[in-house]
């Protein structure tokens, strides 16, 4: 182990980052171990690429953005509908057709100690997320007499959770053998000076990549592999706190195989010219998400001729991808994005320091970036309260309340639709 300390002590002075051994000796030999490991493996040129972007301003000035045409699947005449439906379903009942949840999250947004997929519905509804999920593979899997694969991206701070509460819910009914989990990626966060913050354990500080990230885990972890074996062709992407995602969709499997391109995006219209979501558009004629916080004013409230907002597509995290589109995006490096975070850290006398305001930077890459390595995508415009039922925040919107009506009223719904 002096080799790997020697070697560590080198990297960090050239780098300016030597506060990462500040509490080495205190650390048992486990523990040093393993911070010799993050050090010896961490890109530093990389990170501080990284910390120098956090000062550059995000600019449109040279981009052409135009809005992006889309489908709505309220509006589609019974000839379109029933075409799309062929196609896709086609493609799900030969086996083609996988689904990826991605759960790397903790609920600490929702005041739950645990993995989010593991948060229960409430309200009379006594199912978590998970179980919810598990459950429209199930009615697919009986509805095409298929098996649909079940992908979960977990994190290194709930893997073992999530593999444990799937065994203890004996997965659910479904076949264990067609669910893979694998580990999202991690990098450093970093304070306003640059310098890589010290975990609570005396370890590198290390946050999840985003959910961009689950291109270069799914390629790490053999999962794309893993598809290619089963003949897989098509993969619906969405995060685990989407009650009402619509996993196995043949409706926006068809448009993609109709229109020929590599990849659908669901998406529902904006409330409101403010609401603050990324929106589907097009930028120098390649598919882009242009966030909230990028879009300017007069770009939020333009109007199409029928009186519909020109940028209203928001993007759910609900897309569909080809397989060929995957292998792609994986080979590639998504460009990450800056966050700035309070975070808890261990400071150069060894004190544990708990910020009332936000202190460092966290970096994640962004799902919808990948778009633009595509030549086009095709958008399926969908009914909130058919597919997005999001659980983010404690109280208000997007909360367990809202999610948990959301979700009591479809499945009514469906109870209505099928008895009559």
């Amino acid at each position: 182990m002096e080799k790997e300390l020697e070697k560590a002590q080198k990297i960090l002075k050239k780098y300016n980052q030597e506060q990462l051994l500040n509490g080495y000796e205190k650390l048992d030999e486990e523990k040093k171990k393993i911070l010799l490991e993050q050090i010896n493996n961490l890109d530093f040129d990389k990170i501080s690429e990284l910390y120098e972007n956090t000062k550059k301003e995000i600019s449109f000035k040279d981009e052409k953005i135009t809005h992006m045409e889309y489908v709505d699947k309220a509006k589609l005449s019974k000839e379109e509908y029933d075409k799309y439906y062929k196609l896709g379903s086609d493609v799900i009942k030969k086996g083609k057709y996988a689904v990826i949840t991605m759960a790397g999250g903790q609920g600490t947004r929702l005041g739950y100690v645990a993995p989010k997929g593991t948060f229960k519905i409430g309200g009379g509804v006594e199912k978590s997320l998970f179980e919810a999920l598990s459950d429209t593979i199930k009615e697919a899997q009986e509805e095409f007499n298929t098996i649909v694969p079940w992908y979960i991206m977990t994190s290194r701070e709930n893997n073992d959770a999530t593999e444990k509460f799937f065994e203890k819910n004996n997965y659910f009914g479904l076949n264990k053998e067609n669910i893979k989990f694998f580990k999202q990626g991690e990098l450093p966060m970093i304070d306003t000076n640059g310098k890589i913050l010290i975990d609570e354990k005396g370890l590198v500080k290390l946050a999840a990549d985003g959910h961009g990230g689950v291109f270069e885990a799914m390629s790490k972890n053999d999962c794309i592999s893993d598809m290619k074996k089963r003949g897989i062709e098509w993969i619906f992407i969405s995060g685990v706190d989407n009650v009402l995602a619509g996993l196995v969709d043949p409706i926006a499997t068809g448009l993609a195989i109709d229109r020929n391109t590599l990849a659908t995006g669901k998406s529902v219209v904006k409330r409101n010219p403010s609401e603050r979501v990324g929106v589907f558009c097009k930028k120098n004629n390649r598919p882009y998400v242009i966030e909230y916080t990028e879009i300017t004013e007069d770009m939020a409230n333009a109007k199409d001729e029928s009186g519909e907002l020109l940028y209203g597509e928001s993007h759910i995290l609900t897309n569909l991808f080809n397989i060929k589109a995957l292998e792609k995006i994986s080979k590639n490096k998504l460009p990450y994005h800056s966050a700035f975070k309070k975070a808890k850290y261990i400071d150069e006398n060894g004190n544990l320091v708990v910020p009332d305001k936000p202190n460092a930077y966290k970096f994640e890459a962004f799902i919808f970036d990948a778009f633009e390595s595509l030549d086009d995508m095709s958008i399926l415009r969908v009914k909130r309260e058919d597919e997005f039922a999001p659980l983010k925040n404690a109280q208000g919107e997007d909360s367990p309340d809202t999610a948990r009506q959301l979700y009591i009223d479809y499945i009514n719904r469906k109870k209505n639709k099928k008895n009559n």
